[in-house]
């Protein structure tokens, strides 16, 4: 049966795989939610104003939300479905992706109900890698001193074996 890390490591990874991939179709395209689209590009075109930058580097609105969308898409595919390392890069590119929309929103001044979500997100991003980047939990190696040619075994695990017969 599988540990409750991996189960936990799944469920996150198959979860906010399929919340990015709503998130970025969105951004990219205005057939599941013609209005959550149409805001989408009301907000991008808010952070290009409030960065200078971006237009001098001649990125639009449009570019910088489809490059976020489809980003959005890929990650949240490989976090769904491919299995191993992958899965921590697409979500260490997330949680860098939800760190630039956080600062984005809090450059343009939203309140904190429109960008919560993306708080919330990056939390959970943040939990899921730490999960993943944790060593697992193996049974403790028994581990034998020779003294003058006999075998024992060393002092804590002699205690916990007090009590059982040696058989020889």
């Amino acid at each position: 049966m599988a540990s409750p890390r991996t189960i936990t490591i799944i469920a996150l990874s198959v979860a906010l795989g399929l919340f990015f991939v709503f998130m970025g179709t969105i951004k990219l395209t205005p057939r599941l939610s013609r209005d959550a689209y149409n805001e989408m590009k009301r907000a991008y075109k808010s952070y290009v104003r409030a960065l200078p930058m971006l237009k001098k580097m001649g990125v639009s609105s449009i570019l910088l939300r489809k490059s976020i969308g489809a980003l959005e898409v890929a990650c949240g595919i490989v976090m769904t479905l491919v299995p191993g390392r992958p899965k921590d890069v697409a979500n260490f590119l997330l949680l860098l992706l939800v760190l630039a929309v956080l600062f984005f929103h809090q450059l343009v001044g939203d309140p904190l109900k429109r960008y919560a979500h993306a708080l919330v997100f990056g939390i959970l991003l943040t939990c899921r890698l730490l999960i993943a980047r944790q060593p697992e939990e193996q049974p403790p190696e028994k581990r034998i001193l020779t003294v003058n040619g006999d075998e024992q075994p060393l002092i804590h695990e002699a205690a916990s074996e007090k009590g059982k017969m040696k058989v020889s």
